[in-house]
């Protein structure tokens, strides 16, 4: 008989398993305590919603025009899979309108039909944090300094921070005149995306090609068209990341990616990456975007970090290694009865990891699978110890042993751990 096909996870996916499922528990609770000491909540959003929701992270994006999951459900309504975490978030405001400033953080699944590369999949993963209600300056640098600490604390060294800014409405509109102007005389260069370049003339400056490097290095730059209150709102973030010693370097080129971005710009590389693909987190303002979704004008500003792509930053620096796969204690059953089960049971309730062997399993066989188990300590339940209320306590480390009161072994475990 012919072996039947083994279904496979669709391109651009990938299965998460132990024990590298427990390294990305440990990077997020990480990232969830750092969070709730800046005062930041956890939001869940669908992982869908109405297509103009995601369409305002811009209209001539690739993420939109190109990657962004949209389809028709049973209904006729135009749906489409989050591609990016802060649209849902502010939508979710728009509707609820808590009270401001709201400061929340998530970790969510974003999907984008794209050509899959090491640390990005087409359905891939980030933590962030958005900051509703808020102009001041110095939230900007809070959001920073959250996420400098974040990498930080997972061991991270080699990370460097480009900031910059969109500037205002009239600073943007003055520089959208004269990058025009610039994009237009390269119209041989840009050829047919010229007229992305027309929908959007800063667009151009966020891409990779390497045809086009020389091109976008010599355009005019943003930072020499910015307002009066723009350059002192700048100003202020740059004064506040010098008083918390981080280092930053200014990047007139930094755009991010998303049409809604105003003011401050940021992002996050991983220098131990190397080559183009090294961004491993970064945002930015986006101070109208609240009320294009309906809700009251409230300046924002929030970041994404990728965990696949900050976990590639973790294995090229050698830190956040996957935890071993073991157990506190393994329970040896020679007796076949209800006893292993709820001795199981005990260990587990008082906070020990606690595992068995398969039923039926010889002795010598149970003691094998827990040395691969990692156990410390073993527990054998053996008809004569237990006849005489006592179970045998092993040490896996030293090989020593000793019959321990079958009511006590639980908490002698739990307290040799601890010691």
């Amino acid at each position: 008989m012919a072996e039947r096909d083994v279904f496979r996870a669709p391109k651009g996916t990938r299965d998460v398993l132990p024990p590298e499922s427990a390294r990305w528990g440990e990077l997020v609770a990480r990232f969830a305590d750092r969070a709730a000491r800046f005062g930041y909540g956890l939001v869940v959003t669908p992982i869908f919603e109405h297509y103009e929701v995601f369409a305002r992270v811009g209209e001539s994006t690739d993420v939109v025009s190109k990657e962004m999951y949209d389809f028709l459900d049973k209904g006729g309504r135009r749906l489409a899979l989050r591609p990016e975490g802060t649209a849902g978030t502010v939508r979710a405001f728009a509707q609820h309108r808590p009270t401001a400033p709201w400061k929340v953080w998530y970790v969510a699944p974003n999907f984008r039909y794209e050509q899959p590369q090491e640390g990005r999949y087409r359905q891939h993963w980030q933590v962030g944090v958005e900051a509703i209600g808020s102009d001041d300056p110095d939230i900007d640098v809070e959001v920073i300094d959250l996420l400098h600490g974040f990498y930080r604390d997972l061991g991270l060294r080699q990370v460097r921070l480009l900031v910059n800014s969109m500037g205002d409405a009239d600073t943007r509109e003055r520089y959208r005149a004269v990058l025009l102007d610039y994009w237009r005389a390269h119209a041989d260069v840009l050829g047919a995306e010229l007229a992305r370049a027309e929908q959007n003339p800063m667009r151009i400056l966020d891409s990779k090609l390497p045809h086009w490097q020389d091109m976008i290095e010599r355009a005019p730059q943003l930072a020499e068209h910015l307002s009066e209150p723009s350059a002192a709102q700048f100003e202020q973030v740059q004064t506040g990341l010098r008083a918390l010693g981080i280092s930053f370097e200014i990047a007139p080129r930094l755009v991010r990616g998303f049409d809604y971005y105003t003011a401050t710009v940021f992002e996050f590389q991983g220098d131990a990456l190397g080559g183009a693909q090294n961004a491993i987190g970064g945002g930015g303002r986006y101070d109208r975007l609240a009320e294009e979704m309906g809700g009251p004008p409230s300046p924002a500003i929030g970041f994404g970090s990728g965990i696949e792509r900050v976990l590639l930053a973790c294995d090229a620096e050698g830190v956040l290694p996957a935890p071993a796969d073991r157990v506190d204690v393994f329970v040896i059953d020679a007796v076949g009865t209800v006893d292993a089960v709820v001795l199981l049971h005990e260990l587990r309730e008082v906070g020990l990891r606690a595992d068995r062997a398969a039923a039926g399993r010889s002795v010598k066989k149970q003691w094998g699978a827990a040395d691969r188990a990692g156990a410390r300590w073993g527990v054998m339940l053996a008809p004569t110890e237990l006849e005489s209320g006592h179970v045998v306590l092993k040490d896996l480390a030293t090989g020593e042993q000793l019959e321990v009161r079958r009511e006590a072994i639980a908490a002698r475990i739990a307290t040799l751990r601890e010691s």
